[in-house]
């Protein structure tokens, strides 16, 4: 039996080639079963890991290389900065800068969104039992509201404010923060959130609308909203036209 004479550098070739392999199926598979599925995962996640596979399996090739100290650190320096400005105009979307601007606030975007939901939801001044049976009150708010209970106008756009920014907190912790940072201006941002006041903060966090606007795709992840406009099976044209309006606020700004 004759033995592998650099078990090391064998072992260290293996390992960087394999390393390439995993970091383009980290890539490619995700892709393919959302394809195959329809089920949402965070592209960001999968991308970044298979940047890191594929540089690591590229640096353990380089260091095989046999070249002297200096030679090599430089060939590792540019196969890094290589890698990483193809990562980031990979990452970002065209037309729009990584240092991006200044995201929107939370009141900046609730002055927006709070009067438009207002409009598409109906308002009770006094309190009365939803589907369920909790007490309801207002905009649909239901904290500390007991039967009986007599509110004005004013107090029910303060209650729907506080639901709303709940909801677009919740609905945030899907985001990336680059979607924050540079694809999210406030009407956009309000757009999103009357989604997730309707179907809920991880209805539209695991959405494909939510999907394409992380991945950098504005206008595919405007048009995913209105896919939100069915109940029970059925497209209901109050949910059709809320949907398109949210559709409009979306696009604003956006480039086609």
């Amino acid at each position: 039996m004759r033995l592998v004479a650099d078990v090391r550098r064998v072992v260290l070739l293996s390992l960087s080639f394999w390393m390439q392999v995993f970091g383009l199926a980290v890539l490619v598979l995700p892709e393919l079963w959302y394809r195959v599925t329809g089920q949402d995962y965070d592209p960001n996640v999968a991308w970044w890991l298979g940047v890191l596979l594929l540089l690591a399996g590229i640096v353990g090739r380089v260091y095989q290389q046999g070249l002297s100290a200096w030679k090599e650190w430089i060939r590792i320096i540019a196969v890094a900065a290589i890698a990483f400005a193809l990562a980031l105009l990979l990452a970002w979307p065209s037309g729009a800068s990584p240092l991006g601007g200044s995201p929107a606030t939370e009141a900046q975007t609730l002055d927006i969104a709070v009067p438009f939901i207002a409009r598409k939801e109906g308002e009770k001044l006094v309190a009365y039992r939803d589907s369920v049976g909790a007490p309801t009150i207002g905009f649909g708010h239901t904290a500390s509201v007991h039967m009986g209970m007599v509110i004005t106008h004013q107090q029910a756009l303060d209650m729907l404010r506080q639901d709303v920014a709940s909801h677009r907190t919740g609905l945030h912790r899907y985001f990336t923060s680059a979607t924050i940072e540079i694809r999210l201006p406030a009407t956009r941002d309000a757009a999103y959130t009357s989604l997730a006041f309707n179907v809920g903060p991880a209805g539209a966090g695991k959405s494909t609308a939510t999907r394409r606007l992380n991945a950098g795709d504005v206008v595919g992840g405007c048009e995913a909203l209105t896919w939100f406009d069915e109940a029970g099976h059925r497209v209901l044209r109050g949910l059709w036209e809320r949907r398109q309006q949210e559709k409009a606020l979306c696009m604003i700004g956006a480039s086609r």
